[in-house]
C-alpha cells in the first residue's frame, strides 16, 4: 500500500517539532516511525544523491531500542545498508554522518519524560533545515502493511547490527586532538550522569584532557534533565556534591548529551545563553548567532563583530550562521549557541599552540561538550575561577519555566489573543514596573505602589516578546516540540528575575482555567 506522510503525521499526531519528530511513545508506534525513516530515506536519495547507506543512533530511554529496530527495518525495505553506531551523543552520530557524507538518524527525546520520544534527523552535511522538513513530509511510501500488527507493531523486528565503534572513537578523539592532552591538567571536574548517554564518554574526554574527574548520581532509570528549566532536585545535588568534594567545576548534559549544564565549584549551574557567551568568548568567535530569547550580555559585551539574532530552534540558527559566513575571509569564526546551552560551530577553528598550528573542524549541530571544555581551558590557562568569568559580563539574568502539558493550540490562541488585544501591558505591566525615583514615603512611612510599567518595544520573531521601560523583559512562546507553554525573563538583578518569573508562571497558571 502507499501512504503519505502527511496522513501519518495527521493519525498519528507524531509531527515535526525543532528538528525532527517527537511524540508519546504510545503514539510513536512502529508503522509510525518506520514511514518516517523511509520518508527521509527517500527525500536524501533525490535531494542529496548520496551513498545507498544510513547510520543510526540512539540515547538510553526504555522505548529507544523498539524504534531503532522500526529504523532497521524501514533501511533494509528501502534497499539501504544500515550501520548501527550504538547509544552515543547526538553530536557524536551527527559528527560522524559529516565525516561520511552520509544521512543519520537519532532516536532522542532530548529533554522530555521516557514516556515521550523522538527522532532527528542529519542531511550528510548536517541537520536538517526546514526546506528538509517540508521535502520530508511531502513524500510517499509503498510498503506491506501486513508487516504490521493492528496496534501498529512489527510482527518480526529485525535485530539490531553489530554496534559500529568509529562514531563513538571519532567523538572521544575531537577534542584532545585539538586542545591537548594537558588542557585540564590540574583541575578536578564532577560529571553528574544520570541517564545521559554521554555520561561515560565526557568522563573519557575529560580524562584524555587531563583532569581529575569524578562521576556522581548514575542512574539506571531515565530521568529527565531539562537544561533550560533546571529541576530543584537537580540544583540541589549539585550543590551538595559541591559542599563534600572539592571540584573545579560540574559537567553534565541532556539525555543525548547535546546540552550542556555547567556548574561552578560551588555547584551553580550557568544559564545555557551565558555559557555560550562565555564559550564563543574563549574560542575566540567573532559572529554569532542566538535565538531572541537568549540573555541581551552578548550584545553589551562588545566581544563580537557581528551578532544574528533568530527563532528559536537550531534550524534557524544554522541559518543565521549560514547568512555570517564571509565566503571570501576563512579566517572569520562564526557559531551559534541556544539558550538551553547547545553550542553549534558553522566554521572550522584554527589555533595557535606550542608546539604548532591546529584546526577543529566544523561541526554545525548542537554540542554539550564544546561550550564546556572551552571555558574550562580559559579558567586553566588564565588561573581564574568560572565566577571569575561570569563577573566580567554585563549584569543581566535571564530565567525561564513553562507550564506543562499545556497543549500547544491552546497556547497559539492565548498568544493570538494578547497580540491582537494588546493585553501585554495590562498582564504584566504591574510585575515590571518600579518606584518613581521622585517618590517619597508617606507620613507612616510606607513608599507608593510602583507605576505601572510601559512596553518600550515588541519582538514577534519567536512569540511575543515584550521590554518594558524598566529594562525588564518578558518574552512568550508556545514550545515547538512539547506540549508547553513557554515563559522567559531578562531583568538586570538575579533576584528580580525569579520574582518576574513566579509572577508571570502565576498569570500563565490562570490560563489553565
Amino acid at each position: 500500500m502507499s501512504v503519505s506522510m502527511q496522513e501519518v503525521m495527521k493519525q498519528s499526531g507524531v509531527a515535526f517539532g525543532t528538528s525532527g519528530a517527537r511524540g508519546l511513545v504510545t503514539a510513536m508506534t512502529d508503522r509510525v516511525c518506520y514511514v518516517y525513516a523511509r520518508s527521509f530515506i527517500k527525500y536524501c536519495e533525490t535531494s542529496y544523491k548520496c551513498e545507498h547507506t544510513i547510520a543510526i543512533a540512539g540515547d538510553l530511554r526504555p522505548s529507544t531500542e523498539r524504534i531503532l529496530k522500526a529504523l532497521v527495518k524501514a533501511g533494509e525495505d528501502s534497499a539501504w545498508k544500515v550501520i548501527y553506531c550504538g547509544r552515543i551523543p547526538s553530536p557524536a552520530i551527527a559528527l560522524y554522518g559529516i565525516d561520511k557524507a552520509l544521512p543519520t538518524i537519532m532516536v532522542t527525546g532530548s529533554h522530555i519524560p521516557a514516556d515521550r520520544n523522538g527522532i532527528k534527523f542529519n542531511h550528510p552535511q548536517g541537520e536538517i533545515s526546514k526546506k528538509d522538513e517540508q521535502g520530508i513530509v511531502s513524500q510517499s511510501v509503498d510498503f506491506d502493511e501486513s508487516i504490521f500488527d493492528a496496534a501498529g507493531m512489527l510482527k518480526s523486528a529485525p535485530e539490531l547490527p553489530a554496534v559500529e565503534m568509529e562514531a563513538e572513537e571519532n567523538y572521544l578523539k575531537r577534542y584532545p586532538a585539538f586542545f591537548g592532552s594537558k588542557a585540564l591538567s590540574g583541575l578536578t571536574i564532577g560529571v553528574y550522569q544520570h541517564s545521559a548517554v554521554g555520561r561515560d564518554i565526557v568522563v573519557k574526554v575529560l580524562e584524555s584532557l587531563g583532569a581529575t574527574v569524578k562521576p556522581f548520581a548514575r542512574s539506571e532509570t531515565f530521568i529527565p534533565v531539562d537544561t533550560e528549566a533546571i529541576r530543584k532536585e537537580d540544583e540541589e545535588l549539585a550543590r551538595d556534591f559541591a559542599h563534600k568534594d572539592f571540584v573545579d567545576a560540574i559537567f553534565s548534559t541532556d539525555g543525548d548529551s547535546d546540552r550542556p549544564l555547567l556548574a561552578d565549584d560551588t555547584g551553580m549551574w550557568l544559564r545555557g545563553d551565558v555559557l555560550g557567551i562565555l564559550a564563543a568568548q574563549a574560542l575566540g568567535i567573532k559572529r554569532i548567532a542566538t535565538p531572541v530569547s537568549c540573555n541581551t550580555s552578548l550584545e553589551k559585551s562588545g566581544s563580537f563583530e557581528k551578532i544574528c539574532r533568530t527563532r528559536i530552534g537550531s534550524p534557524y540558527v544554522i541559518a543565521g550562521m549560514e547568512s555570517l559566513v564571509d565566503a571570501s575571509d576563512k579566517s572569520v569564526s562564526v557559531a551559534g549557541y541556544e539558550a538551553n546551552g547547545g553550542f553549534l560551530l558553522q566554521t572550522d577553528l584554527t589555533w595557535e599552540f606550542a608546539d604548532g598550528t591546529r584546526t577543529l573542524p566544523a561541526l554545525p549541530t548542537r554540542d554539550a561538550l564544546l561550550p564546556m571544555l572551552a571555558v574550562m581551558v580559559r579558567v586553566r590557562e588564565e588561573r581564574m575561577c568560572v565566577v571569575d568569568l561570569l563577573k566580567k559580563l554585563p549584569r543581566r539574568f535571564t530565567l525561564s519555566d513553562r507550564l506543562k502539558e499545556f497543549p500547544t493550540e491552546i497556547s497559539k490562541a492565548k498568544l493570538a489573543e494578547i497580540r491582537e488585544q494588546k493585553l501585554g501591558q495590562k498582564l504584566f505591566g504591574a510585575l515590571t514596573a518600579k518606584p518613581s525615583r521622585f517618590a517619597k514615603p508617606d507620613a507612616n512611612g510606607n513608599m507608593p505602589a510602583p507605576f505601572h510599567g510601559d512596553i518600550v518595544s515588541i519582538d514577534e520573531t519567536d512569540g511575543y516578546r515584550m521590554e518594558f521601560d524598566s529594562g525588564d523583559i518578558v518574552h512568550l512562546r508556545p514550545s515547538g516540540n512539547a506540549p508547553e507553554f513557554r515563559c522567559y525573563v531578562e531583568t538586570g538583578d538575579k533576584e528580580r528575575s525569579a520574582e518576574l518569573l513566579a509572577g508571570c508562571m502565576k498569570i500563565m497558571e490562570g490560563w489553565r482555567k
